[in-house]
């Protein structure tokens, strides 16, 4: 990979300007998918690429990236609640390392510890039902992720004691 697997500043600095970011939530049987704005500032979720095989999957995200003009991508990285990574968060690796074959493309990770938690706790208190859950949570749980990396990306980029614009 492109040596930015894990750092979100220098992942920044490969990205293209002004092309949004995809986020993606690798689900066992979709694909979640959420898309910044160009300013990298908002999060919003897109859909899901039901998963079937690896090159079919890829070949679906690759598409739907070029279409959006994507300048990177995002991955959930699925750690333990302890921080150690186990089959799971391997499996994401890999797929980013077979897809990093495929594309020029930035591709970095982000923590996604409890994001589909907060995905289905905010489904749940929009009361939706059981089924539309299950068929909106990967790409919920995708805003999530990227919702978060964006938030550290603003961090990285506001000068060293300057007042956030979230001050009062």
């Amino acid at each position: 990979m492109s040596g930015h697997a894990d750092d979100p500043a220098a992942f920044r600095a490969a990205l293209a300007p002004g092309r949004p970011i995809l986020g993606l939530d690798l689900g066992e049987k979709t694909i979640g998918l959420a898309l910044s704005d160009r300013r990298l500032t908002i999060a919003t979720p897109q859909g899901t690429i039901r998963r079937r095989r690896f090159g079919e999957d890829a070949a679906a995200l690759l598409a739907f990236a070029a279409a959006r003009e994507v300048g990177g991508l995002v991955l959930g990285l699925p750690r333990n609640m302890d921080g150690s990574e186990g089959p799971r968060a391997q499996s994401t690796r890999a797929f980013a390392r077979n897809l990093a074959r495929l594309t020029d493309l930035p591709i970095t990770f982000w923590d996604e510890r409890l994001s589909t938690v907060a995905a289905e706790r905010a489904l749940l208190e929009a009361d939706a039902s059981r089924r539309r859950r299950r068929e909106v949570v990967d790409q919920v749980a995708a805003g999530y992720i990227l919702q978060g990396f964006l938030d550290r990306l603003h961090h990285l980029a506001a000068p060293e004691g300057s007042a956030s614009h979230d001050a009062p």
